[in-house]
C-alpha cells in the first residue's frame, strides 16, 4: 500500500508488517492491553501471524469483515488456521459480504468455541456499506462497529491482568 502498488503484499511480508506493528504498539504503549487486527485481508494476514507464532503481549484479535472465501467460490480453507490461534477474537461481518457467507462463517465461529465472538451487522457488506433502505447510514454502521470493539476491547483487556 505504501509503494502504491494495487496487488497486496505476500503472506510473509505481510505478516512482518504486523509483527512490526504489534512491536511498535508494545513500544509506544506498554501498560496499555494491546489489541491487533484489521480490515479483510489484513485480519487474515494478523491472524495468520498470530497462528505460526503468537505476537508479543496481543490478547486478542478484532477482523473487519474477515475474507473467509473468494468471491463466488465458498468454502472455510482460509479459517483453518484460526484454530491455531489462543487469544479471543472478535469477528465483526455484514449479512450482505460476498467473501464471507454467514453461514460458513457462523460454523467456523462456532468450532473455535468461547475465543470466537461474531457480530453481524444486517445488511452491510463487506466495506460496511448498507442500502438506503436499511434504515440506517453507512456513518451509523461504523458507530456500532466502533462501540462494538471498544466493548469487547474493555472486557477482555480487564479479562487478563496489565504486567
Amino acid at each position: 500500500m505504501e509503494r502504491g502498488f494495487k496487488r497486496v503484499d505476500s503472506p510473509a511480508v505481510a505478516h512482518a508488517a504486523v509483527r512490526a506493528a504489534v512491536a511498535e504498539g508494545r513500544r509506544q504503549l506498554p501498560a496499555l492491553p494491546l489489541f491487533a487486527g484489521g480490515r479483510s485481508y489484513g485480519g487474515r494476514m494478523t491472524s495468520q501471524a498470530q497462528a505460526i507464532s503468537p505476537l508479543d503481549g496481543v490478547r486478542g484479535l478484532a477482523f473487519v469483515a474477515f475474507p473467509l472465501h473468494p468471491a463466488g467460490a465458498p468454502g472455510v480453507e482460509r479459517a483453518r488456521h484460526l484454530a491455531d490461534v489462543t487469544v479471543p477474537m472478535l469477528f465483526l461481518q455484514g449479512t450482505r459480504d460476498k467473501l464471507a457467507e454467514l453461514h460458513l462463517l457462523r460454523s467456523v465461529v462456532e468450532t473455535l468455541g468461547p475465543r470466537a465472538t461474531l457480530q453481524v451487522v444486517d445488511d452491510a457488506d463487506h466495506s460496511f456499506h448498507v442500502r438506503a433502505s436499511s434504515g440506517r447510514t453507512d456513518a451509523e454502521v461504523v458507530l456500532e462497529l466502533a462501540r462494538t470493539m471498544a466493548a469487547w476491547f474493555f472486557a477482555e483487556g480487564e479479562s487478563v491482568p496489565i504486567t
